[in-house]
């Protein structure tokens, strides 16, 4: 799901200011364009919209006191900013987005996977959409429920059963009532919503109460939705609602300042949050670069022409720690998709040798802050032999993105915890984009299969929503093992380096001495560790290693070994044969390493709590190592 900031007020006040200060505070989820919606007095819908950062809606004066408000001006409205994933950023295709006739405004976050279904089947029905968005769809269904006889809310409640894919969803209506509607489905894209003396609130993330709320010392009543849920808000207060129409009893929650400011979004750790931010991470890598429309990736200001991708002759991913291991995928995925030669290597080794590149040589590094010493040693060797440079990382203006030929930011927003999870995923996708923009160029992907990875792609957001949705599992493993002494870490194939991954985040947080092995390598030395006191946990999806993998397992098991298996939902054979298992979606190859890191994550982030460490910040490390 794309990181987009979603504000809406209703009340007493003017929404313009309240709603722009909201956007401001939410900028860093998204800046390609910006735009408000507002209920003017004569029950209108009025709109600004903006490419580019949300200050451009801005255009009042301040040393002029006497002027016209530069605002719409009503007390009712909503705002967005927006990150693209359809449509490329334009006035055209800014939130809020309206139906036909202007009478609804609408916001989005998320992914409506089956839009071109609903697209086809409202345009043969005559409705006109005037953008390329996904979203557009969303206006339109509300319309003709509406024009079915259907109240706002139940228009809203049934447009909300028609619609796949996990979202975030806000709208209005023209007239005087005052009236905002919320939506979540699935488990990507937050709604936090607040009411207080005749006004009421809804945002995408804690931030957005602050206009409202600045001066209070605490914020009373404040209502998360779940997945399946809607809320409607009044000057009178919010109610909430499942999409079948019943009422629920809100649990809401008491928000401190600080809270909204630091904003752990209600989650103890940072870490826990950013795990629960990665369907939003892997939407947002994919922002302006996949067209879903026409089955394509677009690298638009990627400087190589098709020519020169051609002509190269070899891969070298280059990185340190999480980044190294996101490396060692991508190389799979370089191979697999793009039929040229890869490497991955590590870039604090990397830059002490004398490896042969030259200008036919793509060296791709990874870094999430784009500062780490040993990567950016590494890309001024690759630049001095003549190679051509990528780097993908989180930070603008950081050294890696300064010294590339091209970056491929990862978009991942801001990431607290010194232990990497969500800027990994944004890494996994970001590759994944690459190797089939390369793969596309030198014709090694079909048309039909390029589709086929773009459809998948849409739909990993929301798979990992689901795998995010329920994590009392990974609890309750954490509690049969959190006071183990080892690990070993099991894979093959693409998910050998995530076997590495899952062994350095247990080893990060938790201090419990963990290694990562491939699979195959287990009877060449590690199987001496086994016995009843070390936990393997193996990775087992089904994918074409996975009768190697299985025949590893069994291995571990015949000496006495204790296994965890991760394995793919369904299969029910190998998981009679291990101690414990976690299942993850069915999905292609290429596309599995983003689901067998989450079961990875989310067990060291509950073993490391339970043993009372430091989650956020662990000792002896830094978020960037800046230095060798």
């Amino acid at each position: 799901m794309p990181v987009c900031g979603i504000v809406a007020y209703v009340g007493h006040q003017e929404a313009w200011p309240i709603i722009l200060e909201g956007l401001r505070r939410l900028e860093y989820r998204g800046y390609d364009s910006a735009g408000i919606a507002v209920v003017d007095s004569s029950g209108e819908i009025q709109f600004r919209k903006t490419v580019g950062k949300v200050g451009g809606l801005d255009t009042s004066d301040p040393a002029d006191s006497l002027a016209t408000p530069a605002f719409l001006q009503g007390s009712v409205g909503l705002g967005h900013t927006r990150w693209a994933t359809h449509g490329r950023p334009s006035d055209a295709n800014a939130h809020p987005h309206t139906d036909c006739h202007g009478r609804i405004a609408v916001v989005h976050n998320g992914i409506v996977e089956n839009f071109l279904e609903l697209k086809t089947s409202l345009q043969e029905k005559g409705h006109q959409f005037y953008s390329e968005t996904d979203t557009e769809v969303i206006t339109h269904l509300l319309e003709e429920g509406m024009e079915l006889g259907l109240s706002f809310e139940d228009a809203f409640r049934h447009m909300g059963k028609q619609i796949r894919g996990s979202q975030a969803i806000t709208a209005t209506q023209e007239g005087h009532g005052g009236k905002i509607c919320a939506m979540r489905l699935g488990h990507a894209g937050g709604i936090v919503i607040a009411h207080r003396d005749g006004q009421g609130i809804v945002g995408s993330d804690l931030p957005a109460l602050l206009p409202l709320f600045r001066h209070e010392s605490t914020v009373n009543g404040v209502g998360f939705l779940e997945s399946g849920q809607m809320a409607v808000v009044t000057r009178e207060g919010a109610t909430y609602w499942d999409l079948d129409g019943l009422p629920i009893e809100k649990e809401t929650r008491t928000i401190s300042p600080e809270d909204i400011i630091i904003d752990r979004g209600g989650y103890r750790h940072f870490m826990l949050k950013e795990i629960m931010e990665q369907p939003q991470a892997v939407a947002s890598a994919m922002r302006e670069r996949v067209n879903f429309q026409d089955g394509r990736v677009e690298l638009p200001d990627m400087p190589l022409s098709i020519d020169e991708i051609r002509d190269l002759r070899r891969v070298v991913l280059i990185g340190c720690g999480t980044s190294l291991h996101a490396a060692q995928v991508g190389r799979h995925l370089i191979e697999t998709l793009s039929g040229l030669p890869a490497e991955a290597e590590s870039a604090s080794e990397f830059r002490y040798r004398d490896p042969y590149i030259d200008d036919k040589t793509l060296v791709v590094s990874i870094g999430q802050s784009g500062e780490t010493a040993d990567t950016v040693a590494a890309m001024h060797l690759a630049q001095e032999k003549g190679a051509r440079l990528v780097t993908i990382c989180n930070a603008e203006n950081s050294q890696a993105a300064r010294l590339a030929d091209y970056t491929l930011f990862m978009r991942a927003g801001i990431e607290i915890g010194v232990a990497s999870t969500k800027t990994f995923l944004a890494s996994l996708t970001t590759l994944n984009i690459l190797a089939a923009y390369i793969g596309q160029a030198r014709g090694a992907i079909t048309p039909e299969a390029g589709k086929e990875l773009v459809d998948y792609l849409a739909r990993c957001p929301g798979l990992i929503g689901e795998m995010l949705a329920d994590t009392e599992v990974y609890r309750r493993l954490a509690r049969e093992f959190y006071t183990c002494s080892n690990f070993l870490f099991l894979g093959r194939g693409i998910n050998a380096p995530i076997a590495l991954e899952g062994a350095l985040k247990l080893k990060e947080i938790s201090y419990i001495h963990a290694e990562g092995f491939p699979a195959g390598e287990m009877k060449h030395g590690p199987i001496a560790l086994i016995d009843r006191t070390m936990t393997t946990l193996a990775l087992a999806p089904k994918d074409r290693m996975y009768d190697k993998v299985v025949n590893n397992i069994k291995e571990v098991k015949a000496r006495d070994g204790v296994v965890l298996a991760v394995v793919t939902e369904g299969d029910t054979q190998l998981a009679s044969q291990v101690d414990h298992v976690l299942y993850i979606p069915d999905a292609p190859e290429n596309l599995i390493p983003l689901l067998t890191t989450v079961p990875l994550q989310l067990l060291a982030y509950h073993m490391a709590e339970m043993r009372g460490c430091d989650v956020d910040q662990p000792r002896n490390l830094a978020k960037s190592v800046t230095v060798e």
